[in-house]
């Protein structure tokens, strides 16, 4: 059946079995109390029927027969004063098969001698040994058949049973009935709610609103909202990110006809005489020319990753010097001071364009960093050589990264270096580094500044 696979199915075959079981540890001791009570009645109505011969010592064996029935018993033997006498006697139909002393019995024994007598069916004639009652004598002994006290002990026992199986079952309901109202319910509701935010995801009102009363269960459903929250978030950025790519793609398409046009231009630019021009012509070209890559890259990246690296010789120090040089053209005076330790022969292996732009990436942020703090401050670019690989370290001694930043460092839209950043620029910067197969990191950010490490692996220089 199908609700036995269900949890509140489940438990309440459990709590059954359970109480049932707790009723069974209760009934052991209970059916050996029981027969030890019976069989202390027996002592008590045998001295009671003693009493009249003690009391009229010529009765009829007739009267005899009569108390000794009554009493449900063969004989009765008082000992008083150490004498040991033989008040009514009648007939014993078997021999005596066992005697049981209650004056002494521990609870071990008598359960044990309970549990015999219940795996006995054939009727036996036993010797019950006790005390008298009021101070009578030293002891009393009685032989007695077992029949009747087996039967009773079963009729008890079967009694005792069914008012566990009521317990049990009453208490199975009412158990069933609380799991399900605290339990089922709030958990099908969970279940529900799941489906139904499954449906729609990006719609943001299928989000759970925690309403449970159990302390598990509301952990349980403010840590799914917080999830359905995020992934509902995660989602929009996607879509957006999404149609941003389409805008992006088509602006860039458009941007690069237009700026292949410009390069055109700069191109006469280049004959001029004038040494302004001619000091800074090379420098429009070159920042036209990698305006044009830019496009054609975001149109690759449109349609795939980020394209591998062309791998060549580059001078290092050139690129640093038109990062450098770029970027003094966004700053004013006094504001980012720059410096350069760059070994003037040091050739590394790598696509020149993309170290323009991760390095490029990582001046820009620290330099927005500086002027949006309002104190004035350095950036260093400084890079050495190891058997292994080169490494590249730009400083700063901006206000540091914020927390969010470091933790969502190099996730796209996440990890803003920048207020009003996008976070793509440490994302696309990291990418790049690795497809170098090289590594981006950080080694420090603090309040007194911080520190990116780009390490560049040199396997292959030889071959190129």
């Amino acid at each position: 059946m199908r609700w036995l696979r269900s949890l509140s199915g489940r438990f309440l075959i459990l709590t059954v079995l359970f109480v049932m079981l707790a009723e069974v540890l209760i009934f052991v001791p209970s059916i050996a109390r029981y027969r030890e009570d019976f069989l202390i009645s027996r002592l008590d109505r045998s001295q009671i029927a003693s009493l009249a011969l003690l009391a009229k010592e010529d009765i009829s064996p007739e009267l005899q027969d009569e108390l000794l029935r009554n009493a449900g018993v063969f004989n009765v033997v008082l000992r008083r004063d150490e004498a040991r006498q033989l008040v009514l006697s009648s007939p014993i139909p078997a021999p005596i098969t066992a005697t049981y002393d209650l004056r002494d019995a521990t609870a071990l024994e008598l359960i044990r001698d309970a549990m015999i007598r219940l795996a006995t069916p054939e009727p036996q004639v036993i010797r019950v040994i006790g005390n008298p009652v009021r101070m009578a004598g030293i002891l009393i002994e009685v032989t007695l058949d077992t029949r009747e006290l087996r039967d009773a002990m079963i009729d008890y026992g079967l009694r005792i049973l069914l008012l566990s199986a009521v317990i049990s079952a009453v208490t199975a309901i009412l158990l069933f009935l609380a799991v399900r109202s605290l339990l089922v319910k709030p958990i099908k509701r969970v279940v529900g709610h799941m489906q139904s935010y499954a449906a729609a995801p990006e719609d943001g009102r299928r989000v759970i609103t925690p309403s449970a009363g159990v302390t598990e269960l509301r952990e349980a459903e403010e840590t799914l909202q917080l999830m359905q929250t995020q992934l509902t978030s995660s989602l929009k950025q996607k879509d957006r990110l999404a149609q941003l790519g389409a805008a992006v793609a088509k602006v860039s398409h458009d941007l690069r006809n237009i700026l292949t046009s410009a390069q055109l231009f700069t191109d006469r630019l280049e004959m001029s005489e004038d040494p302004t021009v001619k000091r800074m012509a090379p420098k429009l070209v070159n920042s036209i020319t990698r305006a044009v890559h830019l496009c054609e890259s975001t149109l690759a990246y449109g349609r795939a990753e980020e394209p591998g690296p062309t791998l060549g010789r580059a001078y290092l120090a050139d690129i640093v010097s038109d990062v450098i040089d770029s970027e003094r053209l966004s700053v004013g005076d006094g504001e980012v001071s720059f410096s350069e330790d760059i070994p003037g022969a040091m050739t590394i292996r790598a696509d020149a364009e993309q170290i323009y732009r991760v390095i490029s990436n990582l001046v820009r942020n620290a330099r927005q960093a500086i002027v949006s703090s309002g104190t004035p401050g350095e950036i260093n670019i400084a890079a050495l050589e190891t058997e292994a690989d080169w490494i590249i370290r730009v400083t700063d001694t901006g206000p540091g990264l914020p927390p969010k930043a470091r933790e969502f460092l190099f996730q796209p839209f996440h990890g803003r270096a920048t207020k009003g950043g996008s976070g793509l620029g440490l994302n696309i910067a990291s990418e790049l580094v690795r497809g170098h197969g090289g590594e981006l990191t950080l080694e420090r950010s603090d309040k007194t500044g911080t520190v990116f490490k780009i390490t560049l692996p040199k396997g292959g220089l030889e071959n190129t």
